[in-house]
C-alpha cells in the first residue's frame, strides 16, 4: 500500500461547488472508507464541524509482473527497455510503438540499406507519418535507445526558390533574404537586365531569411548541374543583427565561399544616410546582438563605422529600401 500527503485546501479546491456541510461529509465518507487517514499532528481547519487540515491519501500499488516480463523477451535486442524497468508506469502508453518499432527492426531492417526522409519512415515504421516531427517520435528513440542516424532518414526543408538568366558556369549568384527583393530582381532580370549595382549576376536565390541554413543544402547538392560549376556566391539581406547573424552562420555551416554584395549593403547605406538615420525603422525586439567580425571587416571603416552606429541606435535598414529604380 502507497500512500501520499494530501492538504485539505487541495481537496476542498477540486470540490468548490459543495456547500461546506457537504464537503464535510465527502471527506467523512473518505475516512470512513479508510482512502484518508487524518495525520497524527494535524491541526483542525477551525470550522463547525472541524476537519484535519492534512491527510495521508492511501492507494493500491500497481502489479507491474506482466511489465517486466514483456520486457524480458517481448523486444528486439537493438531496443533498450531499462527506461520501463524504472519507470513501469510509462510502459503502457508506448507499448503499441515499442511493437511497431521491434517488429520493423526485426522483419524490415534490409529497408534501412536506403536512406528515406523523415516522414516516409516514420510512416513505414509507425503508420504516421508526422511522428518524428511532431508527435514525439525522437523522444521515444532517445528512451529506447535507438540512435536516429540507425533509422536512416534525412530532413528535409522547402525547396530552394531560384530564378536563372543564364545556366553557363561560372558565373555569379546571388542570395537575398527577403521575398519582396527577390521578385523585384527577378523581374528585372526577367526584362533582359543582369547587371545589379554594376555586377552581373546569372541566378538569384531567395533565401527566406534563416530558411537558407537549411535550404542551401539544395543547392549543395546541385538543382541544376550548372549549380556545381566554378560559381562566385554573394549574399545581400537585410542590415540588422539577424541578417548579418544569418550571413555569418551560414559562411560557418557550409565549405563554400560566399562573398558580401558590398555594393548593395552600400548603396543601403547612402539612401539611409539620405532620410536621416534618426527616420529609420526600429529594430525588432529581443535580436541576437551576439555577432562576429566576418561581415563587418569586410568593409571599409567608413562604412563599417557607419553600421555599428545603425546598430548600436537599435535602428535597421530593411531590403526594401532598394527597388528596381537603383539596380
Amino acid at each position: 500500500m502507497k500512500r501520499q500527503k494530501v492538504q485539505l485546501k487541495d481537496i476542498m479546491s477540486q470540490h468548490s461547488d459543495m456547500e461546506y456541510h457537504q464537503f464535510y461529509a465527502y471527506v467523512m465518507e473518505l475516512i470512513n472508507n479508510k482512502e484518508l487517514e487524518p495525520m497524527k499532528t494535524a491541526k483542525s481547519n477551525g470550522r463547525t464541524p472541524a476537519l484535519p487540515i492534512s491527510f495521508w491519501r492511501y492507494e493500491e500499488e500497481t502489479d507491474y509482473t506482466d511489465v517486466y516480463e514483456d520486457l524480458k523477451y517481448k523486444y528486439h535486442p537493438l531496443i533498450n527497455t531499462s527506461y520501463y524497468r524504472k519507470h513501469p508506469e510509462c510502459y503502457k502508453a508506448d507499448k503499441h510503438n515499442l511493437q511497431l518499432l521491434s517488429n520493423y527492426l526485426k522483419d524490415h531492417s534490409d529497408l534501412l540499406k536506403i536512406k528515406e526522409t523523415m516522414n516516409e519512415r516514420s510512416f513505414e515504421i509507425f503508420h504516421r507519418e508526422k511522428y518524428f516531427q511532431r508527435e514525439g517520435g525522437l523522444e521515444f528513440c532517445k528512451r529506447v535507445a535507438i540512435d536516429v542516424d540507425k533509422l536512416a532518414f534525412y530532413e528535409t526543408s522547402e525547396p530552394l526558390s531560384y530564378y536563372s538568366y543564364s545556366k553557363q558556369a561560372p558565373q555569379n549568384i546571388l542570395i537575398i533574404e527577403n521575398k519582396d527583393t527577390f521578385f523585384d530582381i527577378r523581374r528585372y532580370m526577367n526584362t533582359g537586365c543582369n547587371h545589379i549595382l554594376g555586377k552581373e549576376f546569372g541566378t538569384v536565390i531567395y533565401g527566406a531569411g534563416k530558411g537558407i541554413w537549411k535550404t542551401f543544402a539544395d543547392y549543395m547538392n546541385g538543382a541544376e548541374t550548372y549549380f556545381m560549376g566554378d560559381n562566385k556566391l554573394f549574399y545581400f539581406g537585410d542590415l540588422d543583427y539577424e541578417g548579418i547573424l544569418i550571413y555569418e552562420r551560414l559562411v560557418e555551416s557550409t565549405s563554400a565561399v560566399i562573398y558580401i554584395f558590398k555594393e548593395a549593403y552600400e548603396s543601403m547605406l547612402d539612401k539611409a544616410m539620405q532620410i536621416g538615420l534618426s527616420n529609420l525603422p526600429n529594430m525588432k525586439e529581443k535580436q541576437n546582438a551576439n555577432i562576429g567580425t566576418l561581415f563587418l571587416d569586410a568593409f571599409k571603416d567608413m562604412c563599417k563605422d557607419q553600421i555599428c552606429k545603425i546598430l548600436k541606435m537599435g535602428k535597421y535598414i530593411p531590403q526594401e529600401i532598394l527597388n528596381e529604380h537603383d539596380w
